[in-house]
């Protein structure tokens, strides 16, 4: 989704490193210029930040805060409660960014 390091990046620290050096054409260095609006920051693109969301009861909690959070449903939820989950998010009018996870119909 956006440019980030590898959680296995480390700083170069090499006498000879062409990183470390800041060369032309090198991997860049992460820096605290990259980083994000503090406004924006941890936004998604539909300008909503992310709560995650285990039971429908935590959906009860985004009611006051429909307009700044969207609900996540958390990895570990089975598909009878992600259905209760996206039902009682509807009712309240939270936003749901992975509605369609483990939602398949047999046909």
């Amino acid at each position: 989704m956006y440019k980030c390091v590898p959680s296995s990046w480390r700083k170069p620290k090499g006498i000879d490193n062409r990183v470390r050096r800041r060369f032309k054409g090198q991997a860049a260095m992460p820096k605290i210029g990259y980083g994000s609006n503090k406004k924006t920051r941890h936004m998604i693109p539909s300008g909503h930040k992310v709560f995650l969301v285990k039971n429908p009861k935590d959906v009860e909690l985004l009611l006051m805060h429909n307009r700044t959070y969207a609900a996540e449903i958390a990895h570990a939820v089975s598909s009878s409660k992600r259905v209760d989950i996206i039902a009682k998010a509807k009712q309240l009018g939270v936003k749901v960014t992975n509605p369609k996870g483990r939602l398949t119909t047999e046909s």
